[in-house]
């Protein structure tokens, strides 16, 4: 029984804390640690009748496996049954063998107090072959009322299936067969061993600076629109640089002085201000547009899906869809673009949390682009600038800083104004003075929310501070690490010293939250669909290293025959996946004991997870495979043969076609983002064992892929794909078991 109560422990050997007759009553939990018991042998306990089996060893109580090495044994003990005598004894699981019962005297436990010395359990099982196991013997005093409640937990988490009669959640529960696996079965050589190449497109982050990944200066170069094809960068512009000096002429931005090229004026009394200009009513293309028929009252949505213009609405649907509409006919124009601004001090993770919220929104159908200001200095001003550079009081350093800071506004708004959605401008952004200039450019262009990371953790500051110097392009040129150091220190003194915390417009501080501990966010005058999605991710993400296990089910009986969609069993090659994957996570999560499994709902991923022991195994509806409506159970070649037309339909646009009465991608993303936020947001190792269009999708996002590559992404079986997070990013690695 489960036993998530409340409780006083007595343990062994110690005084209880509460007196017997108040109505509570004895919960006794008894432990064995076995890291060399043989598969054939089973711990169990007998002693005193009724309670712990009998003393006959044909009728003693088995213990359950709590872990790879932890067998348990718990149960209430009624007012006057509460001494007990009993022993520990190691029973065949299948052959008439005789039992092995522990050495020694017999124990005995009254009113929740071990008498006696504690000592570990003693087996001789032949000649001189002697074994010793921990053993833990503990007893709490519970209410009735915890044991009720603790009842009302297990039954709700331990219901079982109504279809197959399989747990929801079951807690370390696995085969006993697990230590019996066939040569065939078990992995020999080391893991390193079934390592496979990644493909081309695929996450690893830790390649590149993350900054380099943003998007390139407009204005300082140009564009043209063909594909890169390296890893997170996929979908990002490859540019040709041109002679900057001429084109950043036109678009400084420096105190008293006017630039007509970047559509900025003077003001005697309050600075530069943007040029008032007539705004065409179809900028903020991505949302719908409100019309008012002269004859009716009413508003009409002037969506036109066919319409060339660039995503007119998000790539999404569902929520995504139905919040955009609403915000677009409900919110001010300036909303249809949405500017998250960072701020904070150097080396507080704002690039690492720009580049999170920007995938993240681009998975949910946002068009979303990262704009780093730094990229646009060192390509203006060169790498090598000194930390004098960056002081306060330099009137040069700041003027080429703030004039950079405009010219990559202007072009994130110069975006948004071309169709663009959520711009994450990327900057230290630590002055109000400097807050002020960037709401000034976007008054009556986009609605600006702030976002603050402060850390006050001096080991991941200090953490962050090496690897900026080691991954910064800004010291690439410097071979002393020291001397780099020395220098950033410096530069973070000189932004210390005028440092100016957010305080006005709307704004999001996230304080202390980067190592998933603690922590607190605080919100001000945030509202709408978006930015509340964007809050509750914000809530959930951290930086703390740990792995994420990425697997189809075994091959499946449908699978064999080329059927679409059912519920079928693992054919002889996916149960020995099921066997040789039990044999991988116990060798690769072996010192990672928080770990869960994730699986569907469906029998082939719940059997794929069967042989695995030791952890906590959760079934997600979030994870069934693509639902194909009336085409379940079919062939491809049938739905060919027979529905051609919407065959044909599917092949051109597979992103967005939908089964009859079934799903389309777009819906599996929706249904998904439940999922990302709570891989987010867990701090242990996770194995998701789910079906190929839906790891198509959590692969995606974690790469960073464009939505319209997501039903083609390669997802083969009896393959695992590892994604490690943490705070370089997400590196990827890939193991063929079969």
């Amino acid at each position: 029984m489960g036993a998530a109560v409340s409780r006083n422990a007595s343990g062994g050997g110690g005084e209880e804390t509460e007196e017997q007759g108040n109505g509570s009553q004895l919960y006794v939990s008894l432990k064995m640690e076995t890291y060399k018991l043989g598969g054939e042998l089973v711990p169990h306990v007998c002693g005193s009748v009724p309670l712990v089996g009998s003393w006959d060893t044909s009728g003693a109580l088995p213990l359950e496996r709590e872990s790879t090495s932890i067998w348990e044994l718990s149960f209430v003990v009624p007012p006057n049954h509460e001494t007990l005598d009993f022993k520990f004894l190691l029973k065949p699981k299948r052959s008439n063998d005789p039992c092995i019962l522990e050495e020694g005297p017999e124990r005995q436990l009254v009113g929740g107090k071990l008498l006696g010395d504690r000592r570990p359990a003693v087996f001789k099982r032949s000649g001189d072959d002697v074994h010793e196991y921990r053993v833990f013997i503990k007893g709490y005093r519970v209410s009735p009322f915890d044991l009720a409640a603790s009842w009302r937990a297990y039954q709700d988490n331990f219901q079982p299936s109504t279809v197959r009669g399989i747990p929801d959640v079951s807690i370390n529960s696995g085969s006993g067969e697990t230590n019996e696996k066939s040569s065939s079965a078990s992995l020999e050589l080391d893991l390193e061993h079934y390592v496979i190449p990644s493909p081309l497109g695929h996450a690893n982050s830790n390649q590149v600076y993350a900054a380099n990944m943003t998007e390139n200066p407009r204005s300082l170069f140009r564009t043209g629109r063909s594909r890169s094809t390296g890893g997170l960068n996929s979908q990002r512009d490859v540019a040709t640089p041109i002679d900057t000096p001429e084109v950043i002429e036109s678009t400084a931005l420096v105190a008293g002085k006017i630039f007509s090229g970047s559509g900025l004026v003077e003001s005697n009394s309050s600075g530069i201000y943007p040029q008032m200009q007539k705004q065409d009513d179809r900028r903020g293309i991505g949302s719908p547009i409100v019309i008012r028929s002269p004859s009716e009252t009413t508003l009409n949505v002037g969506f036109n899906f066919n319409s060339p213009s660039k995503h007119s609405m998000p790539e999404a649907a569902g929520a995504v869809t139905a919040g955009a509409v609403a915000d677009q006919m409900l919110g001010l124009k300036e909303d249809r673009h949405l500017a998250i601004v960072l701020v904070g001090l150097p080396a507080r993770g704002k690039t690492f949390t720009a580049a999170k919220l920007t995938r993240y929104l681009r998975w949910l159908g946002h068009d979303t682009k990262h704009f780093n200001v730094g990229k646009y200095r060192r390509l203006k001003h060169g790498a090598n600038q000194s930390a004098d550079f960056f002081r306060g009081d330099n009137p040069e350093g700041l003027e080429a800083r703030n004039e950079v800071a405009a010219i990559a506004m202007e072009d994130m708004i110069s975006w948004m104004q071309e169709g663009g959605q959520v711009g994450i401008f990327d900057a230290t952004n630590s002055t109000r003075d400097r807050r002020n200039m960037l709401m000034r450019l976007a008054e009556s262009r986009c609605k600006i929310i702030f976002l603050e990371t402060i850390c006050n953790d001096r080991k991941i500051i200090e953490r962050n501070i090496r690897l900026k110097v080691q991954q910064s392009p800004d010291y690439a040129g410097e071979t002393d690490f020291e001397a780099g150091y020395n220098d950033f220190r410096i530069r973070l003194e000189n932004y210390e010293k005028v440092y100016e915390p957010v305080e006005e417009g709307s704004y999001i501080k996230m304080i202390d939250m980067v190592s998933g501990h603690g922590g607190q966010i605080q919100v001000n005058n945030i509202s709408g669909y978006l930015p509340g999605r964007i809050v509750f991710f914000l809530v959930n993400t951290h930086l703390t290293p740990r792995p994420i296990l990425l697997t189809r089910h075994g091959e499946s009986i449908d699978n064999v025959r080329s059927r679409i969609g059912g519920d079928s069993v693992l054919s002889d090659s996916g149960e020995l996946y099921a066997k040789k994957l039990a044999n991988f996570v116990e060798k690769r999560l072996k010192k990672e004991r928080a770990a869960s499994i994730w699986t569907s709902t469906l029998q082939r991923t719940v059997l794929t997870a069967s042989h695995v022991v030791g952890f906590p195994k959760i079934q997600w509806r979030a994870l069934d495979e693509i639902n194909a409506g009336v085409y379940d159970g079919l062939t491809y070649e049938e739905i060919k043969k027979n529905m051609p037309e919407e065959y044909q339909s599917r092949k051109k646009d597979k992103l967005r076609y939908r089964y009859p009465r079934g799903e389309s991608y777009l819906d599996v993303i929706q249904r998904l983002e439940p999922v990302i936020i709570e891989l987010e947001r867990q701090r242990a190792p996770v194995v998701v064992i789910s079906h190929q269009a839906v790891l198509r999708a959590l692969y995606a996002y974690f790469a960073d892929r464009p939505l319209h590559e997501i039903p083609h992404i390669e997802m083969p079986l009896h393959t695992i794909i590892e994604i490690q997070m943490g705070v370089t990013g997400v590196q990827e690695k890939r193991y063929k078991l079969m």
